[in-house]
């Protein structure tokens, strides 16, 4: 089987059999619209300290798009947040890559399935596609953390 073909399948099963669908109570909230197309997500991220305890959303868009945000709830739920923020900046990484990027074995060991999308880097308007999830995510994790901060600093 070709490595494309695999990795379509892989994106295909997230699409059909998504991983954190339906939103489930979180400490923050967020709503990313990709302009370009019009894809969108809800997205909640809740925390346990500094370990996340669920990401959950509802959205609507292409099979990338929401492929995208059932891969992101796989890798990040139950990862402490440094080594969420380093899936992300990986993640990150591949899709600005336009192409250019052929991921490792190290890269694929931080990605798992993420590592599907490497050949969406080739087209940039769906690489908006592929990281509407994790902005949401990236965006709901400030709101929770200043969140809680703000509730630590009240008397």
């Amino acid at each position: 089987m070709k490595l494309d073909s695999m990795y379509q399948d892989v994106i295909l099963d997230h699409y059909k059999n998504p991983h954190g669908r339906g939103l489930r109570d979180g400490d923050a909230e967020v709503h990313h619209v990709n302009p370009t197309c019009g894809d969108e997500i809800t997205l909640r991220v809740r925390y346990e300290g500094d370990r996340i305890a669920d990401v959950s959303y509802e959205g609507q868009g292409c099979s990338i798009s929401q492929a995208s945000a059932s891969v992101l709830n796989e890798l990040l739920v139950g990862k402490e947040l440094a080594e969420a923020r380093r899936i992300q900046e990986t993640f990150l990484e591949l899709m600005q890559s336009k192409g250019q990027l052929t991921p490792d074995d190290a890269m694929e060991d931080v990605l798992e399935d993420a590592v599907a999308f490497a050949g969406v880097s080739k087209y940039p308007a769906r690489v908006k596609c592929a990281l509407l999830s994790w902005m949401a995510w990236k965006d709901a994790t400030a709101q929770a953390l200043d969140d809680s901060a703000a509730k630590e600093r009240t008397p």
